[in-house]
């Protein structure tokens, strides 16, 4: 698996912006009332954010700009592929879950992945929210951030839509499977 430590070309950079930018404007029911000159400035002004939407898209995950209805002073780029990124699936939820294997570990977790790209793993809120704006995750599942309590007593959350609805469940943190991944937020 990449890891956020490969540099990007300036062209790889011009060809991510222009990826962006043809996403952003495909799926304007992301973004409403945004307008991509003030998203490109802003990633412009930071590259190491590029550097992050460039592994983020590398793994799968289509990356766009959107509005959660959450308080932010910047923008958001949330993995928007129809499933789970493909690169990042097959992993247990967290290190302590990996640890806790006694056999068949994973390759990595979730958590460290994630925290590799420089990404978060998307909240409860943040997933619902994502599933108002298209249909995701209806032949995958993404694991979920799971609340501490949750995860002191050995699980983690995921989520995923079937049926016409949006579901979140829950697994032992150890467990992974082939059609489980993450999706990720940048905060831009």
């Amino acid at each position: 698996m990449k890891t956020k430590n490969n540099t990007t070309s300036p062209e790889q950079h011009s060809d991510l912006l222009r990826t962006l930018q043809a996403r952003f404007e495909k799926h304007p029911q992301r973004h409403a009332g945004l307008a991509w000159a003030d998203v490109q400035a802003r990633l412009e002004a930071a590259p190491e954010k590029l550097e992050v939407l460039h592994e983020m898209e590398e793994t799968g995950g289509e990356p766009d700009v959107v509005v959660l209805n959450e308080p932010t002073d910047g923008y958001l780029f949330v993995d928007c592929a129809a499933e789970s990124p493909k690169y990042r699936r097959s992993l247990c939820y967290d290190r302590a879950a990996w640890l806790a294997r006694k056999a068949n570990k994973p390759e990595n977790t979730a958590m460290d992945v994630a925290t590799d790209m420089g990404i978060e793993l998307l909240t409860e809120a943040q997933y619902h929210a994502l599933q108002q704006l298209g249909e995701f995750d209806t032949k995958t599942s993404s694991w979920l951030k799971t609340p501490d309590e949750v995860r002191k007593l050995g699980g983690a959350i995921f989520g995923d839509r079937r049926f016409g609805r949006v579901f979140i469940y829950h697994n032992g943190a150890d467990s992974y499977y082939a059609a489980r991944g993450f999706r990720g937020v940048l905060r831009v």
